[in-house]
């Protein structure tokens, strides 16, 4: 069975929104090896639409080996929406997403890879589809903004590792306690 990987930038104060904003003081090129790393351990990119949108106004006119693989690599897209997925290798999941993921993770293959999609994040952790949760923390509060995590949220996570770089970043890895 492959894993789900939530692989996402944060703030101390657990802010995810916009991380194009806030998340580049914080990387260098070890920290890239690290993100080349983990798609290359991904053949799945399963993201929400807002995120596709971002990613699909980006990554088609990019290139080089990360670049190559975001562009080829199959991205399950969640959608309520009838929009066309224009970026190459898009599949939209627009009906039954929780047992439409679920079959995903039961296919042969690498990691499926989530980033960003805050929504979809939420919908995983309550469905208990979330096998690893990477937290790539960086040392700044903004204060204000989308939350990994809501006031009411409730969830329990077993440590799995971190690793600091020398940004001042830490990536936090837990896996959830299945309910």
């Amino acid at each position: 069975m492959r894993k789900l990987i939530v692989s996402e930038f944060v703030t101390l104060d657990g802010v995810m929104e916009a991380p194009d904003m806030w998340s580049f003081d914080f990387q260098n090129d070890k920290t890239g090896e690290f993100k080349k790393d983990e798609l290359f351990e991904s053949d799945a990119l399963l993201v929400g639409k807002a995120t596709y949108d971002i990613f699909a106004g980006s990554w088609p006119s990019r290139t080089g080996d990360f670049a190559n693989l975001m562009n080829s690599i199959p991205k399950y897209v969640v959608t309520t929406h009838d929009a066309e997925l224009t970026w190459n290798n898009s599949h939209a999941i627009k009906e039954n997403i929780v047992s439409e993921i679920a079959k995903l993770k039961e296919q042969p293959g690498k990691d499926i890879l989530v980033a960003g999609s805050s929504v979809l994040v939420k919908t995983l952790l309550e469905n208990d589809l979330i096998d690893e949760l990477r937290l790539f923390v960086c040392p700044i509060v903004l204060g204000k903004g989308v939350r990994l995590f809501n006031d009411n949220d409730t969830a329990k996570f077993t440590f799995v590792s971190a690793r600091p770089f020398n940004t001042g970043a830490v990536v936090v890895t837990y896996s959830p306690v299945k309910k």
